[in-house]
């Protein structure tokens, strides 16, 4: 009886032993936990199986079964060595599909078209192999959905610093599975519940789809310092593998809080004002509050326009605050400077007369409410810088129009000027004086005589056998011209007097018309025409007129008479012979008289005897003009040989 009492513990292990080695005989099923899929998308489910004895004689069967709860437990699919089936009438009869891989032991559920009902469904998979045991294996399936983009929305009034904690945005996002986590940051640091600070306020709503939408109000008692913070919210969510974030927009809100200071400012702000200019004047306080006023110079508003500023307007002007709700009243005040040129007063004024060679002097002056500067112009040139003109012994040059320019350094493009008509009396003064000596055939000259001086000269024409003679007279800016037609006479000389005066005194000039003979050789032929001279040759008596004058506008025509064109068909070389001849025949003739001389046979060395050349018998014209003071007149003949005058 003790033999068989021990060997029953022994038996009792033996059995033990025997059933452990069948289970590890049992076939082994490997499956993941979970498997996570978008919604809309399809899902695949491994199942791994292995045993020790995997294939051989024996047949299996794999089963898939879904599972909701304790109590929902259903086969969905079956497969044996024959035949593999889907089970008909179950939420996945139309979405599974099962397939091996390729490696043995391993087979795959596909589930198209996840939904948000499969969420959280495990699904078993149930491995029998004949003679070798059962396995079963499990995973989860997860269902995720992107949420759409979260929308900020901040209140639209204003926020007092005074009000109890109230709502001052909202944020909200549609459509997420799981549910979505709204979180709010202000300055990027995120904000919590703290009591009468900040109350966070989430509401979830699940839509008709099954799908999650979350709003979230964030209520704050708010403080000066958040008109500038910048409020978002950050929506997280689950996907796949991992977990996403959206943020929002930053937006400010409008929080309002009393002033406690006041500022004013003029524009233009950069540089000065000037009489005339725009001017404004704003007033601002660094409060923010709908129960604040602005006054002006007693006026209701915050901004005071000044249009045409005058010097007037130059003062300091008041601007106040008040907040009435706050109980809070700021007044400052500002300067406003109007600058100003006054008109140029010019001493003496208008015009003024100035005697000939005596000094002038001027004054040029404007009241600024800034430093001047000041220029004297005379046509368009700097005469002097300063007040002061100074013009020492003025002449007609002098006279003229003289400008005053008075500029302000510190401000671009403020200017006066004013002008001076200085005018200079005196003597009369022909101008032009320089002598030009023409040559010509006409009987009447134009003679001009051009005098400057103030008053206006009277000009006469005159001759000396006291024939007064017409003349055309005109203005001139600086005093007259006179332009006078001269019969000329061809057999004697005419002198010409052009007189200037007025109640200073007189000038003149004297033109002479001098008449000149000459005579030409009959053997010469030839016609020499210059721009100034016409010279004719073989013409027994022909006249010219040559004129000296101050730039006279003489009138030249030229009359060659007709014996030259005889002259110029003759054969050049029977002129070169003839001259030949003559040059030999007057050498003898030289060499003969002088040999006559060194013996004294024609005269006695310590004589003189004058050898007069012949007059010649051609007549010209030649015309001088003359001023008061000079001595003699100069006559050049054709032969530019200085002459006397017949009154000599």
């Amino acid at each position: 009886m003790a033999v068989r009492d021990a060997a029953s513990p022994l038996l009792l292990g033996l059995l033990c032993l025997l059933h452990t080695w069948g289970a590890r005989a049992a076939v082994e099923v490997n499956m993941e936990d979970k498997v996570e899929a978008f919604l809309g998308d399809a899902a695949q489910i491994t199942c791994m199986f292995k045993s020790d004895d995997f294939g051989g004689s024996g047949g299996m069967t794999v089963e898939w079964y879904y599972v909701k709860n304790s109590k929902d437990y259903q086969q969905i699919y079956s497969q044996d060595s024959l035949q593999s089936t889907v089970v008909k009438n179950t939420p996945y009869s139309e979405r599974i599909t099962v397939n091996t891989t390729g490696n043995p032991g391993e087979v795959v559920l596909t589930i198209r078209h996840v939904q948000l009902s499969d969420n959280e469904v495990a699904f078993n998979c149930y491995v029998k192999i004949i003679g070798e045991g059962t396995g079963e294996g499990s995973t989860k399936l997860k269902v995720f959905k992107t949420p759409e983009d979260p929308i900020i929305q901040g209140v639209g009034q204003g926020i007092s610093v005074n009000d109890e904690m109230t709502k001052i945005a909202s944020c909200e996002v549609k459509n997420g599975y799981p549910k979505p986590k709204i979180t709010w940051y202000r300055d990027k640091m995120p904000l919590h519940n703290i009591p009468d600070v900040v109350k966070v306020d989430h509401r979830v709503t699940t839509q008709s789809s099954g799908l999650f939408s979350v709003n979230s109000d964030l209520n704050m008692k708010v403080e000066k310092k958040d008109k500038d913070a910048v409020f978002y919210c950050e929506v997280s969510f689950l996907v796949p593998g991992a977990e996403k974030m959206l943020e929002t927009n930053g937006i400010n809100i409008t929080v309002l809080y009393p002033p406690t200071t006041v500022n004013m400012l003029v524009k233009p702000s950069e540089g000065k004002i000037r009489e005339g200019d725009t001017v404004e004047i704003l007033c601002a306080s660094d409060g923010n509050s709908e129960s604040q006023f602005f006054t002006i110079d007693n006026k209701d508003v915050s901004r005071l326009k000044l249009e045409n500023v005058t010097r007037h307007d130059t003062r300091f002007y008041e601007c106040s605050v008040e907040d009435f709700e706050n109980s809070v009243k700021l007044s400052t005040n500002i300067s406003v400077e109007v600058n100003y040129l006054d008109e140029v007063v010019i001493e003496p004024t208008g015009s003024v007369l100035v005697d000939w060679k005596k000094e002038f002097s001027a004054t040029c002056n404007a009241s600024s409410s800034l430093g001047i500067k000041t220029t004297w112009f005379k046509n368009g040139k700097e005469v002097v810088k300063g007040y002061h003109l100074s013009l020492k012994a003025v002449t007609y040059d002098t006279a003229g129009i003289y400008d005053c320019v008075v500029t302000v350094p510190e401000i671009q493009g403020m200017q006066a000027n004013s002008s001076l008509q200085v005018t200079v009396q005196g003597p009369p003064e022909i101008i032009e004086k320089q002598l030009n000596e023409e040559e010509t055939n006409e009987r009447e000259l134009e003679l001009t005589c051009q005098v400057r001086s103030y008053p206006t000269p009277n000009i006469t024409w005159g001759t000396t056998n006291g024939k007064i003679i017409s003349s055309s007279n005109h203005m001139t800016d600086v005093g007259a011209k006179s332009v006078a037609k001269v019969q000329v006479n061809i057999t004697s000389n005419t002198t010409v007097f052009c007189n200037a005066s007025n109640e200073f005194g007189k000038d003149s000039a004297t033109y002479v018309i001098k008449f000149t003979k000459h005579t030409t050789t009959p053997a010469t032929t030839t016609t020499t025409i210059s721009p100034t001279t016409i010279t004719a040759a073989n013409t027994t008596n022909n006249t010219s007129t040559s004129i000296i004058a101050a730039k006279p506008k003489s009138k030249a025509k030229a009359e060659t008479p007709k014996p030259q064109e005889k002259a110029q068909k003759g054969s050049y070389g029977v002129v070169i012979a003839v001259i030949i001849i003559c040059i030999l025949l007057l050498a003898i003739l030289g060499s003969v008289l002088y040999f006559l001389y060194k013996k004294g046979k024609i005269c006695n060395r310590s004589g003189k005897k004058d050898f007069t050349k012949e007059k010649s018998s051609k007549d010209k014209i030649v015309v001088e003009m003359k001023s008061d003071n000079t001595e003699e007149a100069i006559l050049l003949g054709v032969n530019g040989e200085k002459q006397l005058s017949n009154d000599q």
